[in-house]
């Protein structure tokens, strides 16, 4: 048996404000450094110790892992950065506050471009450009879909999280709502008009158990302080 457990990054300035972000960096707020403080106390119980952890370009998702590892006394821990893990990219959406998004194209436009699998968000008119990304030959991109997500996801899933598993070996991956969401919808085999029903709070812990060949034999939503 092999364990894997993915976090979302603890509450951002942008989810406390309700605002687009995706490849934008926003600080956490208090709350989210608390939330990923939780994390690290949760895990601690449980004893699981990981051989590596994961995290995207972020700060935000960056920040939290450091806070997770610390918590759990593992920041030894060899932790793999990847542009593959960020959050969407929201095109024109980010920046922007998702209540006065939902007044102008009504709830179910707004429900479709961000729960939906295949509905693409409104595009930049210009490429933004970022030296993290372009050093790297990473185009970033006008806009995506869930769907673009999980493309981009899975080859650094299947190169470099899956076959350390295959190994034994346990890993933690600490990213966001939507590049998660791509990653559960691979791993639970969940249909796309499904996913929209998928949720992950920030700074909640999900921990799956694999067998040998990277079959699910449990699925735990870590319970944190204070929760029934």
């Amino acid at each position: 048996m092999v364990d894997l457990v993915i976090v979302r990054h603890g509450q951002s300035q942008a989810n406390r404000d309700n605002i687009f972000t995706g490849w934008t960096d926003v600080p956490l707020t208090p709350e989210g450094i608390a939330q990923g403080q939780a994390v690290g106390r949760e895990l601690a119980q449980l004893g699981i110790q990981f051989a590596d952890a994961h995290t995207s370009y972020m700060g935000r998702a960056i920040k939290t892992t450091n806070i997770i590892l610390e918590a759990i006394d593992q920041l030894y821990i060899p932790v793999h950065k990847t542009w593959r893990l960020n959050e969407r990219h929201y095109g024109a959406l980010s920046g922007r506050n998702k209540a006065k998004v939902k007044e102008e194209v009504g709830a179910e436009q707004l429900h479709r471009w961000r729960r939906g699998y295949s509905d693409l968000p409104p595009q930049l008119t210009e490429r933004q450009h970022d030296r993290r990304y372009n050093r790297l030959g990473v185009k970033m991109p006008l806009s995506e879909s869930l769907a673009m997500t999980q493309q981009r996801l899975l080859p650094y899933w299947q190169d470099q999280i899956a076959p350390r598993l295959l190994d034994g070996k346990n890993q933690l991956v600490v990213a966001h709502g939507s590049s998660l969401r791509a990653l559960i919808k691979y791993l639970d085999q969940i249909p796309d008009e499904d996913i929209d029903k998928v949720e992950v709070p920030n700074g909640k812990p999900i921990w799956y158990r694999f067998d040998d060949h990277l079959h699910i034999v449990k699925k735990t939503f870590i319970t944190m302080d204070g929760e029934d």
